[in-house]
């Protein structure tokens, strides 16, 4: 006859306890261990990535602002070399400080307000436009109210449908702004000027009408548009940057100064979207998932 195993009493009652709870529905092992197992799936999901390709992180389409890993891109020694930048550095909202935020330009000028556009090059790109704005230059009026809301589509355009934030990828990226310049008689604002528009991201174009949290070209635009409102002379200064030649620009080098020293910026604006990967030899694009 075997002999029989003794249990100790303390770890009876345990027993006892756990089989009377379970009985009573207090407890359930069973959803215990599928809860423990759905916990450990829920986890290995949430830590999926599915952004990341060639160790960029694309980000997703509905992302506010590009991650500096996907701004970094297109920041590359070229690039920093046409900026003429000693210092560059990320902002953590989407562009890049270039000197400290200091410029060269020469606001001490006594001149008409005046927008100088480039030539375009022999592939049809546009170049940098300058241009000294004051309060009368500004344009408050729409584009249909004005006659401007004539079109092209710049070097470089192939439209895509991302969804998201903003759902389609480019847009008529203007140099000068309508808003800017759009009353001073011999400059064209639409978005028909193939010396003004260029091939740009709906992110760096749209964002973020004065919010510091997504720091677009339109952000910029809103610290002139209010030092105009505030009777502010301003130099102002937008030059694309290339790769080779590449017919979509790696981004936009935005300089200003007011005369009165209240503004000054100097930024890249980089021309990514986020949860996209630009072929900016083409235009063609790819939503990364």
């Amino acid at each position: 006859m075997g002999r029989k195993k003794n249990i100790p009493i303390g770890t009876a009652v345990v027993i006892v306890g756990l089989l009377i709870l379970q009985q009573t529905g207090v407890i359930n092992i069973d959803d215990q261990t599928n809860n423990n197992s759905h916990q450990s799936a829920s986890s290995a999901k949430v830590n999926k990535t599915v952004n990341v390709k060639d160790g960029v992180s694309y980000g997703t389409v509905t992302d506010t602002h590009p991650s500096e890993s996907l701004a970094k891109t297109v920041l590359t020694d070229d690039v920093v070399k046409q900026l003429n930048a000693n210092k560059v550095s990320f902002n953590k909202t989407g562009a890049y400080i270039v000197n400290d935020n200091q410029t060269n330009l020469n606001a001490q000028v006594n001149v008409a307000p005046y927008v100088q556009l480039a030539q375009q090059d022999s592939l049809g790109r546009p170049g940098v436009a300058n241009a000294f704005l004051n309060r009368t230059s500004r344009q408050y009026q729409s584009r249909s109210e004005t006659g401007s809301s004539r079109t092209i589509e710049p070097v470089g355009w192939q439209q895509a449908t991302i969804g998201g934030r903003y759902n389609t990828l480019y847009n008529r990226g203007h140099l000068i702004g309508y808003a800017l310049a759009g009353s001073i008689k011999s400059f064209d604002p639409s978005e028909a000027n193939p010396q003004n528009i260029a091939t740009q991201t709906a992110w760096a174009n749209q964002a973020s009408n004065g919010n510091s949290e997504n720091t677009g070209q339109n952000y910029y635009e809103t610290l002139v548009r209010k030092s105009l409102d505030n009777n502010r002379n301003v130099r102002y200064r937008v030059t694309p940057v290339y790769i080779g030649d590449n017919l979509v620009p790696s981004g936009n080098h935005m300089e200003a100064k007011s005369k009165d020293g209240q503004l000054q910026f100097n930024v890249f604006v980089p021309n990514v979207q986020p949860g996209v990967e630009i072929d900016y030899a083409t235009g063609n694009s790819t939503v990364v998932k």
